[in-house]
């Protein structure tokens, strides 16, 4: 049986369970020829099956990266995709590995930038963690990345500024952690109670390092 035929769409379902499972399944047997035709089939399948497909990628690179990050050029290439399911399931595929493979990631920085200011909310949300983590990567990367973090988190919406907040701590380190604090700093009167526990959380721990 082809992986295929594995796929929700496949089986006639609605829901991601099936594509949940088989995610788990490669996961288990590290089947790398069944891996690379799902990668295959988010270029030539048809919209249900590619959609399944990243769906099924991106649950195994949340479990272990290290079985989708020679793909990263094909998750970049998603994200010039007419299909929204395909550019943000191609940012949470690439939020997987940037640990693993950022500087092929970083060489379309520009990209990222693009894709993130006119982007959904899950693009966002993914994009945030993929500058994070490449910019911890190496210091260039870090200036590249951290002058838009921090404008990201100067300008969004207030209900996103805790959850930005948690995912772009990645990049603070202690020659960079006064500028970030500051600007979270100036966000606090902006959120809810909760919003600010979390956010002040961030700070805490941004302050030790």
């Amino acid at each position: 049986m082809s992986v295929i035929d594995k796929l929700a769409c496949s089986l006639g379902r609605n829901d991601e369970i099936p594509n949940q499972e088989l995610a788990k399944e490669l996961c288990r047997s590290k089947d790398g020829d069944s891996i690379k035709e799902l990668v295959q089939c988010l270029f030539n399948g048809s919209t249900a099956i590619k959609n399944d497909s990243i769906k099924v990628l991106y649950e195994i690179g949340e479990a272990q990266p290290e079985l989708i990050a020679s793909y990263v050029d094909d998750f970049i290439k998603l994200l010039n995709s007419k299909n929204n399911r395909l550019i943000w399931g191609g940012m949470t595929a690439l939020s997987t590995i940037a640990n693993i493979n950022p500087d092929k990631i970083y060489q379309n920085i520009d990209l990222i930038f693009d894709v993130i200011k006119n982007g959904s909310v899950i693009t966002v949300d993914n994009g945030i963690s993929v500058l994070s983590k490449i910019g911890s990567a190496k210091k260039e990367y870090e200036a590249k990345a951290l002058p838009f973090l921090l404008k990201h988190l100067e300008t969004c919406s207030p209900r996103k500024v805790a959850q930005h907040s948690e995912r772009s701590m990645v990049i603070a380190n202690s020659e960079n952690k006064i500028e970030f604090q500051r600007v979270l700093e100036k966000r606090l009167d902006d959120l809810t109670q909760s919003q600010q526990a979390r956010v002040k959380r961030v700070l805490k721990k941004v302050s030790n390092l």
